[in-house]
């Protein structure tokens, strides 16, 4: 999928899955900013952030995802990346952010990853 930017959230029985798709740039960020802001993390639940349909993620798309993470751990909740577009790894390996997220292959790994852990 590429072109207009969706943020869709789901409850899960460990947290909040959340899928962005399209491109998320510079005109959709504040969108995606908006969404994170109003989701619920209770202490010890799960944001997993499913970038499955992601086409095209820029920095301030990047600075999206930094604000998801801040506010999982605003909530003492996890949070993990799912399906992480190739290019969007590569860059996080070279500004240093590879390390900032845990990251699945899919939204099911991850919750048993974090079901596993808790």
């Amino acid at each position: 999928m590429t072109g207009r930017f969706t943020a869709t959230a789901r409850p899960t029985p460990t947290g909040v899955v959340l899928r962005f798709a399209g491109e998320l740039d510079a005109a959709a960020a504040p969108e995606a900013r908006r969404v994170i802001v109003g989701l619920v993390l209770e202490r010890g639940q799960h944001l997993v952030l499913d970038l499955s349909g992601l086409a095209f993620c820029d920095s301030s798309g990047i600075s999206a995802l930094l604000a998801a993470r801040n506010t999982a751990i605003a909530a003492d909740a996890g949070i993990a990346l799912v399906a992480v577009p190739p290019g969007l790894a590569r860059t996080f390996a070279l500004i240093g952010l590879a390390e900032a997220f845990a990251t699945y292959p899919t939204v099911e790994d991850a919750d048993s990853a974090w079901t596993a852990r808790s």
